[in-house]
């Protein structure tokens, strides 16, 4: 696992920064870092300390000082840097910059081949199928899963060695000018453009500049691939004097193509499809019957061609293509565990992935991974494992479990509790499941290892019924919000009522992990359990009662006080258990400006800071208050007399108190339409789980949930005859019924009953019919072709809650936090 290293004296050449100070040590650098919780090796690391609206990488230098890091890219100079004696500090103008200039430089060293791969959609599995298809015969270096982004892209090249025959790289862009920086990144001889959609278009003028960005990765290649049916590519790339001097090899149903498809035959789940190539006829058949399956293998078809594949070897390969696991997911486990199912990949660059996401994980501190023998990584099998056995130890993995042949000859190498066995039957056979108890447990395998058999064994026998979370999709909801608030502005983000049916700590967690700065919560006991899973950020109590004081010390929740009383209980209850460092307990004073619940009024104010000054034992964290309408245009004039109120009412608390004091007032709909008036803190909620709270969250955010289940069981219903409960409903022709193991015991109201609400089935709204059971519902399918155990979705992507909830004449908030416990929440993360 060598890798080409730098002194940090080229380093500072390369990157044209300044060294501070002027003389220390020179150390080897192998490994570039933008995360500090992703450290592996540190005295070989030269850490970036990235700038965004975000975060600012400078905060963790002093962390990364206490591991061993010793070599920085800054962009500021802070006063800490002296008392860091043995460590180099290179000083440049833009730290991205930086890492893209030096990666730049390492890719220049190497003459392979570069496959260079951007699109709207398919990019990943291109790459991917490229791998599959060619592996056997060269050593390839490519992105770990979808990193292909401004940061993403350089880590990827970054990988480059020696060794390597053939680089494949995808490329992202949301934003005009961004690609023009990969190029030089990733300097591709080969380009292949999948296709061209409507993701990212806001940031773009038009379709056409959209079009235009993403061709500047192809500038400097030899040849490139692409499909001529897209018109809006075809006709950019004919009409753009950059273009006039490549070569191309394009592929479409015309015959003036280089290779002409003339046939696409679908048979069930396998695709034939046949071409002309150089005069001569020549067919592939694919493992896959969907559009973009056929478009995507196309494109590697093509690129196998120009490659001088021989035909034969390509048909017999492209049929031995299989699907693409793009999500690692995290499931409830027996004896209180969770699975991380990632059960499909196994590589180098996705298992360093998949164990940053088993270390987001706080529920349990014991954590496990079973894994199988790494295969096509291309590298000596001693060398390999010596340092897969390394990067577990480093990750603070507690027990490995290794299942093959070369994994097993290498079980000397693991320095932690293990076990290796010789087939994935082998395991299931011996191993004594019941040791498994409250881990975090990564199963990451190859393909040929069958380990959805041990997900099978492991996770919780679940109801067939659903709800997926992507947590790819919350953490870009809760970027685009953050990129909306000024320098400054914290986060505090709503988790009550079980994350808005979303999860608890499975939420939470990843929230800790992207560094927002409080967690709410409705209950003390919500707080408890998620102080019981590791969470250590802030946690605001919002309804904080008598029987919850102890609580409240003992696991340092935050309570909100909205009334005097309240004031009086904590005040006793902190008396008793005051702590011998004397530490007052943070609080959240509730002002009341115009909602008429909770809160103080003004009449309240001088009252209040006459008690806040008097007690020892409180201290104000933040001052808030509730937006009645902020969502609704025709009562601004109320949502502005509020955001007056407040600041008034704050500003007598704040400066009567000798410290500091947040304040926030801002909820979703209120961030999106009132931005002056963030304060010090907004609100994050509904909006972070993908429902809109305004126009200008509309096609941005990103769906999170999914309610999904199948069908049980399909039935004929003869005209005349009734369907469910109550003879509520009859069945004025034959008609075909599908029954759907969801019902009002899992959160689908009755008021969905008899054609009021809708399924998704085969991508059609197809209606609810009869009464609404406890376990199961039942719905019209006529004329629609499918069978037992078909997928429907009662909410998602395709068929948004939003339009349940006009169904139901209720709101989102509603169907989400109604969502019944019984239904198994599935994460996945890409």
């Amino acid at each position: 696992m060598t890798h080409l290293s730098y002194s940090v004296s080229q380093i500072v050449g390369i990157v044209k920064g300044r060294l501070y100070p002027s003389e220390c040590n020179d150390p080897q650098i192998s490994e570039l870092l933008i995360d500090s919780r992703q450290l592996v090796i540190p005295e070989q690391t030269v850490f970036f300390a990235l700038v965004s609206r975000r975060n600012d990488g400078h905060k963790y230098i002093q962390e990364l000082y206490q591991k061993d890091v010793r070599v920085f890219v800054v962009s500021t100079e802070l006063p800490e840097y002296e008392t860091m004696k043995d460590a180099c500090f290179i000083l440049v103008n833009d730290t991205i910059q930086a890492m893209q200039q030096l990666v730049i430089h390492h890719r220049r060293r190497f003459s392979l081949p570069v496959i260079g791969i951007t699109g709207s959609n398919g990019k990943t599995i291109v790459k991917e199928w490229l791998f599959q298809l060619m592996h056997e015969d060269r050593k390839i270096v490519r992105n770990p899963k979808s990193y292909n982004s401004q940061i993403g892209v350089p880590l990827s090249v970054w990988q480059i060695n020696e060794d390597d025959q053939l680089g494949i790289f995808e490329a992202g862009i949301s934003e005009p000018d961004e690609m023009s920086k990969l190029q030089p990144v990733i300097q591709p001889s080969i380009g292949i453009f999948t296709n061209i959609g409507q993701a990212h278009a806001e940031n773009f003028i038009n379709f056409d500049q959209k079009i235009g960005e993403k061709l500047k990765l192809f500038t400097r290649v030899e040849v490139l691939v692409y499909c001529t049916d897209h018109l809006d590519i075809q006709q950019r790339i004919v009409t753009t004097e950059a273009f006039r001097k490549i070569n191309f090899f394009t592929w479409g149903k015309k015959k003036e193509n280089d290779l002409w498809i003339k046939l696409i035959t679908r048979n069930g789940r396998w695709t034939d499809i046949q071409g002309e190539y150089r005069g001569g006829l020549h067919s592939i058949r694919i493992p896959f019957a969907d559009h973009a399956s056929v478009e995507n293998a196309i494109h590697c078809w093509a690129t196998l061609l120009y490659l001088n594949y021989d035909p034969v070897v390509i048909e017999e390969r492209m049929a031995r293509l299989t699907s693409i696991a793009m999500r690692m997911e995290l499931k409830e486990g027996i004896n209180n565990c969770s699975i991380i199912n990632d059960s499909y990949s196994s590589d180098i660059n996705s298992l360093n992935i998949a164990l940053d996401f088993l270390n987001q994980q706080h529920q349990h501190k014991r954590k496990t991974v079973i894994l199988s023998d790494l295969l096509q990584s291309g590298r000596n099998e001693n060398e390999l494992y010596a340092w897969i056995a390394e990067l577990l130890f480093n990750k603070n993995v507690d027990q490995v479990i290794g299942i093959g042949p070369a994994i097993s000859r290498h079980a000397g190498k693991f320095r932690m509790q293990k076990s290796f066995f010789p087939t994935t039957g082998d395991f299931l056979k011996r191993f004594p499941f019941s040791s498994f108890h409250s881990e975090s447990i990564l199963i990451k395998g190859a393909r040929m290892f069958s380990f959805e058999e041990i997900v099978k064994a492991l996770q919780q026998k679940a109801h067939e019924t659903v709800l997926e979370i992507n947590l790819n999709a919350l953490v870009n909801n809760l970027n685009l919000i953050r990129s909306r608030l000024k320098p400054g502005v914290k986060s505090m983000v709503m988790v009550k009522a079980f994350s808005y049916g979303s999860g608890s700590y499975e939420i939470a967690n990843i929230l800790q992990f992207h560094n927002v700065d409080f967690l709410a919560v409705a209950y003390a006991d919500e707080g408890v359990e998620l102080r019981k899973a590791g969470i250590e950020l802030p946690i605001m109590v919002m309804n904080p009662d008598e029987e919850s004081m102890d609580s409240l010390a003992k696991y340092q929740l935050e309570p909100e006080v909205y009334s005097f009383r309240l004031l009086d209980l904590l005040e006793e209850s902190r008396q008793k258990v005051f702590t011998e460092q004397n530490l007052p307990v943070p609080i959240h004073i509730k002002l009341d400006t115009g909602m008429y619940r909770l809160g103080f009024m003004e009449k309240d104010l001088d009252a209040l800071v006459d008690r806040l000054h008097a007690s020892p034992y409180l201290k104000v964290r933040s001052v808030f208050s509730h937006l009645v309408a902020s969502h609704d245009q025709a009562h601004d004039l109320f949502t502005l007399q509020q955001i007056e109120r407040f600041t008034s009412m704050t500003e007598l608390i704040t400066k009567a108190l000798p410290y500091p004091v947040l304040r926030h007032i801002l909820n979703s709909s209120g961030i999106c339409r009132f931005p002056e008036a963030q304060f010090d803190m907004v609100r994050l909620g509904i909006n972070l789980y993908g429902v809109p709270s305004c126009d200008m969250d509309m096609g941005r955010l990103q769906n999170v949930s999914t309610l999904k289940s199948c069908i049980s069981q399909i039935k004929n219903v003869k005209a005349g005859d009734s369907v469910g409960y109550n003879r509520s409903w009859c069945a004025t022709q034959d008609t075909t019924v599908a029954i759907i193991p969801i019902g009002y015991a899992d959160g689908l109201s009755r008021r969905l009953s008899n054609g009021k609400g809708h399924i998704l089935v085969k991508d059609q709204q197809r209606p609810i019919i009869g009464d609404v059971c406890m376990d199961m519902c039942m719905v019209d399918i006529n004329d629609l072709e499918v069978k037992e155990g078909d997928p429907v979705i009662i909410f998602g992507e395709k068929f948004p809650i939003t339009h349940l909830a006009e169904e139901l004449e209720t709101i989102p908030y509603e169907v989400l936090t109604n969502i019944s416990r019984r239904v198994k929440r599935v994460y996945f993360q890409e």
